[in-house]
């Protein structure tokens, strides 16, 4: 619970880290569209105020958070408490769940990612956008971690470090775009999408239900 607190008292802080960085949302933003499967059966774990799904037509969310979800509902999405390690939904429901900068936030990511294989309908995808850590933002943001509210308890991962899990839950064909390739205060225009990881700092990783 305890990496639930910043984002319940820092609500208004977190909101305008989008309206700073509009370029980087933007990019990142296209990043995940351009994997997410055009079935619109799916929830978006981590929903947060709804900045993600929102735009992306998501229209149902899980959020810890009360004040998070206040913001998300005005966003039209529907919005229901819980938490990654125990999603409150049936088996083989959803033909994708997305998860956007949540997974360093998850107290089990192992658990996180079986309870997102048992609520994925058979074929099913499972979307997750992420800063990698051993990007220059995600080695920028380790560097300050105990200088920021939202990231002192985040645990950062490598995309790689998110494959073996995402493997051993049962998932595989797997798909990556990466964007944000330049410093935060360097980007003047949105950053291209490409295929792969390695060079960008926000990488989307898109697998199915095995």
């Amino acid at each position: 619970m305890t990496k639930i607190f910043p984002f319940q008292k820092y609500t208004d802080r977190y909101e305008q880290w989008f309206d700073d960085n509009p370029l980087v949302y933007q990019s990142e933003l296209k990043a995940v569209k351009s994997l997410l499967p055009e079935e619109r059966r799916g929830v978006e774990v981590g929903v947060g105020t709804g900045r993600f799904a929102a735009p992306l037509g998501v229209t149902l969310g899980v959020e810890p958070s009360g004040n998070m979800r206040a913001v998300a509902q005005k966003r039209g999405i529907t919005v229901v408490g819980g938490v990654a390690e125990g999603l409150p939904f049936k088996d083989s429901l959803f033909q994708f769940v997305l998860m956007v900068t949540t997974i360093c936030f998850v107290d089990d990511i192992s658990t996180s990612f079986e309870e997102v294989l048992r609520v994925l309908a058979p074929g099913g995808y499972f979307v997750i956008g992420l800063i990698d850590r051993n990007s220059p933002l995600g080695r920028k943001y380790l560097r300050s971690q105990d200088a920021n509210v939202f990231y002192k308890e985040a645990t950062f991962y490598g995309v790689e470090d998110v494959l073996t899990v995402m493997k051993q839950a049962g998932f595989d064909d797997f798909s990556f775009r990466q964007t944000v390739f330049s410093n935060l205060s360097g980007i003047t225009e949105e950053e291209p999408v490409v295929s792969g990881y390695g060079k960008g700092s926000f990488v989307v990783i898109r697998a199915k239900k095995r």
